[in-house]
């Protein structure tokens, strides 16, 4: 049997009725006068981000803000650059704020520019512009200038036969159609003037010593790198016109009121300023532009099985750039090279003298790859940028993204040593100083290799690549790795393997396999959730992914409790705790207080697996790895916007996609034309509009062209409104079921749904009344009789900049209310609804199911709602062990469940609970469609996503 939680009866909430919204963009939550709603701004929006979520402001004057709002004076933004932040703050003047900001986000947030390399605009030759000079007039194309295509169908059919379905060959069957065959599209995509940079090939060549007979095969071998020069890239990218508004001019210092520093993007970090700090010691670079090449590489496979499958594409991006961007796939980051893999006979591939060449020849291409950048690092020069506006700029080399395997070879160190400082491999928990290049050269001149190897886990043989180029040093530019370091390296191979040897050590095989069977269990039993992937045989599967792992982290936790020790369930809780504060878009000192907390805590009580016998030690790099992250926030900001998630997604587009269309012959070399071309067909896109040339559809194009020769066109443009956190019912009701509230009644098996529709009527109708809506009798309540509509499912939309979302931060969602999910069983999801706008997190909030959604209209107004059966809160704190709230089903005196009728507008998002286990086996027969039936109390699951993280905590 299913173990059943005593229902322990807290005292129960009413539902309050919520009409005023905050009018803060990103901000969801309702209020029910004008009291609560000033109250709300002063506590939550005090500490607001400084880059507001929507999309309705100017990119380009946001770009210049030192603050987050407008001068009050009327004053040239330029000019505002060189004030220091009390200054800055007195232009605020307070008597013209407007009523609905939050009241003391323009007065107290601050932002120091550095005051030398502060990105001024200048001319084609490099001459300085006058503050408040317009960009210059570009050469003005031709609005119907397609070129090399022929109309704008013609491009939209060559996008989409090369883009979207990734053609080989194909035949039109029309004798008119824009291209004759596959070749003639190649040809015109190829003749685009703009976007392609041309590939170049290399081949290096072993000429070190050689043996005087017996040469090995590698040495006469010639290996072949291919790349496009980086610096034609990164110019393409400055002068990106869709990135306007998206990107950093200077490096930048954030302050809240406090006077506490902040941390987002690269360009607000201690690295960019650093840096800055040090290029501007040479006056001549005064007033450039600093741009940070971002660079990361990793190996990847295509096939595993026919012909060479590994290919090791290297990729750059700019710090200028900002994260959401980044993270957005939108051409900000790009495939500049391929690397050599040499390979060679059993024989010899062991041999170290093979190995240091293979280790050397990376490092030698990539510095081959990077030499165009080399000037430009220490004498500015011109390039476009995206508003339009000419800059002097200087390149720096940073941050190099990278998973272990690819730091120990970039750090020139021995594995199982740190990258970042030089602790001991075998005590890596002492601690060590940061290693540095001026350092370590020393080290290297005055010891033995093997000293050097044994004693500070450095290959002295090896020269990084960074060693070639001004203000480089490849352990300082080593960036954060939340995918391969915390996700698939602490989480899985590390705490989910350490759990299974646990059950193989205390338990029989026998024990240890039903447990194991238990634990899937649990897993495939999770109610379904917007976002969340399902497991339906449990974590059993042969070959993780990154994806898998991240999916797995959301409901592992409860699934593990009652079979392991509670120091063990501690321990994931302090380490997914960790995950989710770092991977946050925008980091406070209060974030990094929390992170340093969380990170105490697990090193705390990940003491018990060597109390159980799972370990001796905890000399593993990944996990040591943790210890420096809240180091690397402030050096670099988000480490979201820095993740090898990035390059590992740009593996599909660069490398696995152009492999599989490619014949397999030569395929490299097919793969380097296909990213060529993807990238002329995006240049395209990019120049097409920024000329306000794809607005709408071709069949739009084609009826406004028709209406305009017929004398009836009218000047359109494009709806831009942004869009507002908000929840709406889908767009169509269903046509079958209940038409009215009785008839609703009935089929939802709630009998008191009238009487509750006309409190809820009463609610809308009458705001000002004291009483509570369940004093007022129904005979003074509006009775409402006529028609309804039922939807099965309604969209939140909300901020949620740290999830996967749109590139102002905003994610969508799906609530289901339906009787049948999928031709299965029936699905009703919960939800988050706001109850007290002065209380944080879950305080702050209720939790109800969605028994269904319906809508009515009342006097000329419709009227969205819900029915919703109400959870009750178990305590007035989350729960010691696992940090999530426990909540459970809610009924009134005489049994029933305690049902209401909110409007739409009070459900915030969508809420995930996860049953409350215990220690008892799971019946075979239950299946996820039971989960929230047959379990009497529940998690609120804060590691759903990152948003709940944040707002349920």
């Amino acid at each position: 049997m299913v173990q059943v939680i005593p229902h322990l009866r807290p005292t129960r909430k009413d539902h309050s009725a919520l009409r005023l919204p905050c009018s803060v963009p990103g901000c969801n939550r309702w209020f029910k006068n004008n009291s609560g709603l000033t109250q709300h701004r002063h506590v939550a929006h005090a500490h607001a981000p400084p880059q507001p979520p929507m999309c309705s402001f100017d990119p380009a004057e946001q770009d210049q803000l030192p603050f987050d709002g407008e001068p009050a004076e009327d004053v040239d933004i330029n000019q505002l650059r060189h004030l220091s932040r009390a200054e800055m703050q007195a232009r605020v003047d307070p008597e013209e704020e407007d009523e609905h900001a939050p009241p003391l986000q323009n007065k107290q947030r601050t932002r120091d520019l550095h005051l030398k390399l502060n990105g001024r605009p200048c001319d084609k030759d490099g001459v300085f512009l006058a503050p408040g000079t317009p960009p210059p007039l570009q050469d003005e194309k031709d609005p119907t200038d397609w070129t090399p295509y022929r109309s704008r169908v013609e491009f939209e059919l060559a996008e989409f036969l090369y883009v979207k379905t990734q053609i080989r060959t194909f035949t039109p069957t029309q004798h008119q159609a824009p291209f004759s065959n596959d070749d003639d599209l190649y040809k015109v995509i190829d003749s685009t003037p703009l976007g392609g940079v041309p590939w170049q090939t290399v081949t290096v060549h072993y000429n070190s010593e050689r043996p005087d007979q017996d040469v090995p095969p590698w040495m006469d071998a010639g290996y072949e790198v291919s790349f496009r020069d980086p610096r034609e890239v990164v110019r393409n990218m400055l002068a990106n016109p869709s990135f306007n508004g998206q990107m950093d001019y200077a490096p930048y210092r954030d302050f809240d009121e406090n006077d506490e520093q902040e941390w987002q993007d690269l360009m607000s970090g201690e690295w960019a300023w650093k840096h800055a700090d040090e290029i501007a010691k040479d006056p001549s670079t005064h007033g450039s532009m600093f741009v940070p090449v971002i660079l990361g590489s990793d190996k990847t496979t295509v096939s595993v099985a026919t012909g060479q499958n590994d290919y090791y594409p290297i990729y750059a991006s700019i710090g200028n750039v900002r994260n959401n961007v980044r993270r957005a796939h939108r051409n900000a980051v790009a495939v500049v090279g391929f690397l050599a893999m040499p390979k060679t006979t059993k024989e010899h591939a062991p041999t170290p003298q093979f190995r240091k060449f293979r280790r050397q020849l990376f490092h030698s291409s990539v510095s081959t790859i990077l030499q165009s950048l080399k000037p430009g690092m220490t004498t500015p020069e011109v390039a476009m940028c995206a508003d339009g506006h000419y800059r002097k700029v200087i390149y720096g080399i940073g941050p190099y993204i990278a998973d272990y395997e690819e730091q120990v070879l970039l750090a020139c160190i021995v594995k199982d040593w740190c990258a970042k400082c030089n602790a001991f491999a075998k005590d890596l928990d002492g601690g060590g100083m940061l290693r540095q290049r001026e350092h370590t050269e020393v080290l290297v001149e005055e010891l033995d290799l093997g000293i050097l190897w044994d004693e500070y886990g450095i290959v002295g043989e090896l020269v990084p690549f960074t060693n070639d180029f001004p203000r480089a040093d490849i352990h300082e530019i080593m960036a954060p790795d939340i995918l391969h370091q915390l996700i698939k390296g602490v989480f899985k191979d590390h705490l989910v393997a350490w759990v299974q040897q646990y059950l193989e050590l205390n338990h029989t095989k026998a024990d240890a396999a039903a447990i194991m069977d238990d634990i899937d269990h649990r897993i495939a039993a999770v109610a379904p959730c917007a976002g969340l992937r399902r497991f339906p045989e449990g974590r059993g599967f042969k070959q993780w992914t990154g994806d898998d792992s991240k999916a797995l982290m959301k409901v592992y936790l409860p699934a593990i409790e009652g079979h392991v020790p509670r120091d063990v369930v501690r321990t994931f809780r302090a380490f997914l705790e960790f995950c989710y504060l770092v991977r946050r878009d925008f980091h406070t000192e209060e974030t990094l207080r929390e992170l340093q907390d969380a990170l105490d805590r697990f090193y705390q009580y990940r003491q018990i697996f060597i109390v159980l016998g799972i370990r001796f030690d905890f000399n593993l790099p990944r996990q040591h790895s943790m210890s420096h992250y809240v180091m690397l926030i402030r050096m670099f900001g988000s480490p979201n916007g820095l993740c090898s998630s990035i390059t590992e997604s740009k593996h599909i587009k660069a490398v696995k996609e152009p492999w599989r269309r490619s014949n397999r012959w030569d395929a490299l070399r097919q793969m380097l034309l296909t990213n060529q071309r993807l990238d002329k067909i995006a240049a395209s896109r990019v120049d097409f509009t920024s000329r306000g040339m794809l607005i709408g559809t071709c069949l739009s194009e084609v009826l406004k062209q028709l209406a305009t020769e017929d004398g009836e066109g009218e000047d359109g443009g494009v709806d831009d409104r942004a869009v507002s956190a908000h929840v709406d019912l889908a767009r169509t009701p269903q046509r079958t079921g209940a038409r009215t509230i009785h008839a609703l009644a009935i089929q939802i098996n709630q009998p008191a749904l009238h009487r509750l529709t006309c409190h809820f009527l009463h609610d809308q109708l009458s705001p000002n009344d004291p009483r509570p809506s369940w004093d007022v009798p129904l005979a003074e309540c509006p009775q409402y009789e006529g028609r309804i509509s039922v939807f099965h499912s309604a969209a939140a939309t909300f901020y949620a900049p740290s999830d996967p979302s749109g590139i102002c931060g905003m994610r969508r969602e799906h609530i289901r209310a339906t009787p049948s999910w999928r031709k299965g069983p029936a699905r009703n999801d919960c939800v988050f609804v706001n109850s007290n706008p002065d209380l944080d997190g879950m305080r702050g909030f209720d939790i109800a199911r969605i028994q269904c959604f319906f809508s009515f209209c009342f006097d000329g107004t419709v009227y969205p709602c819900a029915v919703v059966h109400w959870f009750d809160t178990i305590g007035d704190a989350p729960d010691e062990d696992t940090g999530m709230w426990m909540v459970q089903p809610a009924f009134n005196d005489d049994g029933s469940a305690h049902v209401a009728v909110p409007h739409t507008d009070t459900i915030f998002r969508a809420a995930h609970l996860i049953p409350i286990y215990g220690q008892l086996h799971l019946p075979s027969e239950v299946r996820y469609h039971h989960s929230y039936d047959i379990f009497r109390a529940f998690y609120v699951n804060k590691f759903a996503d990152h948003h709940a993280f944040l707002i349920a905590s």
